[in-house]
This record gives structure tokens, C-alpha cells and sequence, in this order.
């Protein structure tokens, strides 16, 4: 009997390695990492009609997931007010589109928990970024943003492809994509204020994956990683694999406080960022070359893949991080 328990086991883990690497592949992640990140999204920066166009791609993607709106909402837009500095009034652009100066929208879907509705699990990125500056030496204007976020909104639009068709999670799977981070987290602020820290099991905050990390392919890191256990349980849950997570490696740079994940983490909930960015190297960091062509999109698979197994006990009810120590 006990042999035959353990080859289900092994059935099931099986079964599970094959449909994340069904559900996350590298031509999807292809696709959606040039979609947010070409040119015609004119860099993605709040306030243009370059953050409306990659917001109703991303809309479109959680609608083909299948992910549901979160309770009282028609969509998957948050949308509030907030000032912008240069502007209090809408504007018109160049191509005739009339941009509204006054409202940020998030964009958020979940996947409701069987056992466990009221227990959430987020995975995060933002997907605004810098918007067109001056013409370099090339003629180009445009900040992509292909690594700072597009590959963490890619990251988030293929895990609610892939635990939609898993559909076995006992907590409720939250995905969002935040606006404004690069005004200030504004976008994740707002999220966190409309949430019960209380209900938050845990957050994935995913940004900028696209990149080698230091220690080569096959690794990530987590900010935050001794601020609770999380690290610890995405690594065991991947012990039989090649996949490594690390603790931050950049700890003078205060990662675990500058990006979306921090607002919850001030409130004890375990929200921690992902990340492969070699914050002391990265030339491309906020620059106009931040391009496509410029990633590792096989790894980036592969770290997205890995993010997706290793989370499954705690979307499953199994494991449960511990509150964030302060």
C-alpha cells in the first residue's frame, strides 16, 4: 500500500511539472513580453495613451485566462484619482487620443479559493513605466521597459493562465497588475488600502526577471528574505529541481522597501519581490535601451515556471508563511 501511495504521489508531481510547462512556455512568454514592451506602447508611463493601450491588452489576457473581477467590480480596472504633477487637466495627444490627467487604473482578477475563499495568495508586477524622453544617439526616444516590467507583467498574465487550468488552489489567486510604481508604489498603495492585510497569506511580487541574476540561469532572488519563511517554502517545494531562490544579494539598496510588495510587508503580511536584476550592474536600469532583444526569454521560462511550482502548497492551503517581522 505504501508503495503504491508514493507512486501516486509521484504521478500527481509529474502530472503537475508537465502542465507548467505546457501552460508557461517560451513562445507565450515571448508574445506577451514584445506585446507590453514594443514601441506603438510608447514606453507605458501614467497619464498617456500608451498605459491605456498595454491596460486593455493585459484586460483582454485576463479575460482569455479566465480570471473573474474582484467582488463588486464589473471589470478588472481599480481606477482612482490622483494628481498628476505636471498636469490637473485632461490633454490631447499627438494621435487625437484625449488622456484624463486624473485617474490611474490597476488592473486585478482573481481565481476564487475552493476551501478557503477568504485566504488570498497575490502575484504582482507593475506595467507602467518611463514613458518617450529624449532622442539618444540612435534616435531612440522610447523607454520599453522590457525587463523594469514588462517581464514581471508577463510573469503574472502566464501564471493566471497556468493556475486557471490547474484549478486546484483552496485559496483565492489574486493577479495584478499596478500602476505608477514609478511615481512611488502609488498603484500598490491604493491596492493595499483596499484589502484586508488580515486575508493575505502571502504576495509574489515579481520585477524585472528578464536578466541573468549573479549567479547565472536557474536563480532568482527574494527581497526580504529573512523577514519571513516564504523563501524557505519556495525552495523546498522545488528541492528536486535546478532552481535555486537566494536572499537578496543587495541588502545597502533597501530592494525589500522599493518596490509594490513593500505597503503590505509594513503591514506584517509576507509580500516579498522576486527578482534576477543585478542592481549593481544593470546598464540598461531606467535606460532607453531596456529592449526586448536585450533578455534571456528561455530563462525567464524557466523562472516563471519556477515561481508557479514553487508557490502551489501555499495556494493549495498546505503551507503557510509566517507574518513579516519587523
Amino acid at each position: 500500500m505504501h508503495r503504491i501511495i508514493v507512486t501516486g504521489l509521484l504521478i500527481i508531481c509529474s502530472g503537475i511539472h508537465a502542465q507548467v510547462h505546457i501552460a508557461i512556455n517560451e513562445s507565450e512568454i515571448s508574445r506577451i513580453e514584445k506585446t507590453l514592451a514594443a514601441d506603438d506602447m510608447m514606453g507605458r508611463k501614467v497619464f498617456t495613451s500608451g498605459i491605456e493601450k498595454a491596460a486593455s491588452f493585459i484586460i483582454q489576457e485576463f479575460k482569455v485566462a479566465g480570471l473573474q473581477p474582484l467582488p463588486g467590480s464589473n471589470d478588472f480596472k481599480q481606477t482612482f484619482t490622483f494628481a498628476d504633477p505636471d498636469s490637473m487637466v485632461a490633454t490631447i495627444e499627438p494621435d487625437g487620443h484625449v488622456v484624463d490627467k486624473k485617474n490611474l487604473t490597476n488592473l486585478v482578477g482573481l481565481i476564487p479559493g475552493k476551501s478557503k475563499p477568504d485566504e488570498y495568495v497575490i502575484f504582482s508586477a507593475h506595467y507602467d513605466h518611463l514613458g518617450v524622453g529624449q532622442p539618444d544617439a540612435m534616435g531612440d526616444s522610447i523607454y520599453n521597459g522590457a525587463n523594469d516590467d514588462a517581464s514581471g507583467t508577463t510573469a503574472v498574465i502566464a501564471l493566471a493562465n497556468y493556475f486557471s487550468k490547474l484549478r486546484n488552489n483552496e485559496r483565492t489567486v489574486i493577479f495584478a497588475a499596478f500602476t505608477a510604481e514609478e511615481a512611488g508604489e502609488i498603484g500598490s498603495a491604493y491596492f493595499s488600502n483596499k484589502i484586508d492585510p488580515a486575508k493575505i497569506i502571502a504576495m509574489f511580487n515579481i520585477e524585472m526577471i528578464g536578466t541573468e541574476s549573479k549567479w547565472g540561469k536557474n536563480s532568482a532572488y527574494i527581497t526580504g528574505f529573512d523577514k519571513s519563511d516564504i523563501g524557505t517554502i519556495l525552495q523546498r517545494n522545488l528541492k528536486n529541481s535546478q532552481f535555486k531562490f537566494y536572499p537578496d544579494p543587495y541588502p545597502e539598496q533597501m530592494l525589500f522597501l522599493r518596490s509594490d510588495n513593500a505597503t503590505l510587508a509594513k503591514r506584517g503580511v509576507p509580500a516579498h519581490s522576486i527578482s534576477t536584476s543585478k542592481m549593481d550592474s544593470e546598464k540598461l536600469y531606467h535606460q532607453r535601451g531596456d529592449e526586448v532583444e536585450t533578455l534571456d526569454l528561455q530563462n525567464m521560462t524557466e523562472i516563471i515556471r519556477a515561481i508557479g511550482l514553487s508557490a502551489g502548497s501555499i495556494i493549495a492551503g498546505k503551507d503557510t508563511p509566517y507574518r513579516v517581522k519587523h
